[in-house]
């Protein structure tokens, strides 16, 4: 038995999914299922049973010895919500009753932390332990992360396997119900069909030029097949950054999406908004040095065949992973 919390979400679904296709069927979700808008993202995929999330640890007395790995994916994400209790609940006391669980009963875990942690990079974006009390997350939603991985690392008692994931920037099948939360590549597509058009943010960064911010992507079922890779070989516990190594520019994936709706490029440029513009990031890239030591050796995605992929398979036809 497996469990995935936040099984109804973009990556938990995905994660479900990766399961299937993998044979794994018995599989335990857990999730707020109240919301109809992510219904579908769990439409013909195989599992248990539905927990909801605020019932699981009931659920979990009497079958802990049943319970073979969790993977904890089920997180609070909205990076304009600034109620810091939000935060603390459904992140960090959450994520600390799960790995006690684990630690307790000797369940290997993985769960999701954030390149939100890092902040403004200031102090670069390398996945070791030493400079993490000097991280300066730009929001509570970062901050809850940062806060549980240190908590994690300080504890005495760990899961006897336990890995710990940052992810950057994720895009992907499953992200229908996210709003503004969704990722650049469904807002750009979107936006796209509708006007023909892409509007991106305007450097206000004389290092930058227009449309050359960077960020670090990486295709969900790259990041998927990372966790699962991981969680079959259980080589090296840890705190690992997930991204796909390779920072692009905004331009370049605005080109990627043009390009896959066979399309010449449009592009016009409006100021960033005066309430995040101080809190813009320019640049993300995960150092992925340590990736190797989870076991996993596949590499990743080049962002024109990831957004190729999932613009003409998904997309297109509103389908799902």
């Amino acid at each position: 038995m497996i469990v995935v919390t936040g099984a109804a979400g973009f990556i938990g679904s995905c994660m479900v999914s990766k399961l299937n296709l993998e044979g794994f069927v018995d599989i335990i979700l857990v999730d707020d299922f109240s919301r109809q808008d992510k219904e579908n993202n769990l439409v013909n995929k195989k599992f248990t049973e539905k927990v909801d999330r605020n019932h699981f640890f009931e659920w979990i007395i009497g079958k802990e010895n049943q319970i073979q790995f969790i993977f904890h994916i089920g997180a609070r994400t909205d990076t304009t919500e600034f109620d810091v209790q939000i935060f603390d609940d459904l992140n960090v006391n959450y994520s600390k009753k799960i790995w006690t669980i684990c630690s307790e009963l000797g369940i290997p875990l993985i769960y999701a932390s954030s390149a939100a942690t890092y902040g403004m990079g200031e102090f670069g974006f390398d996945d070791d332990y030493q400079p993490m009390s000097n991280l300066k997350p730009l929001n509570p939603y970062g901050q809850s992360k940062l806060d549980f991985d240190i908590w994690a690392l300080a504890q005495d008692r760990k899961p006897f396997f336990w890995a710990g994931f940052k992810f950057f920037n994720v895009y992907g099948p499953n992200e229908y119900h996210k709003g503004r939360m969704a990722s650049v590549v469904l807002h750009a597509y979107r936006q796209i069909k509708l006007t023909g058009e892409l509007k991106l943010f305007r450097s206000h960064n004389d290092a930058y030029q227009n449309g050359e911010q960077r960020r670090d992507f990486i295709y969900v079922k790259d990041l998927v097949n990372v966790l699962f890779q991981t969680m079959i070989q259980r080589k090296t516990s840890g705190l690992y950054n997930l991204g796909s190594g390779r920072s692009r520019t905004f331009n370049e994936l605005a080109h990627a999406i043009f390009k896959s709706l066979d399309l010449e490029p449009k592009i016009n440029f409006i100021d960033t908004p005066l309430d995040i513009r101080d809190k813009y990031q320019y640049f993300t890239e995960a150092n992925m040095n340590h990736i190797s030591l989870t076991g996993y050796e596949d590499g990743f995605v080049e962002i024109e065949n990831g957004v190729d992929d999932y613009i003409k398979n998904f997309l297109m036809s509103d389908s799902y992973l």
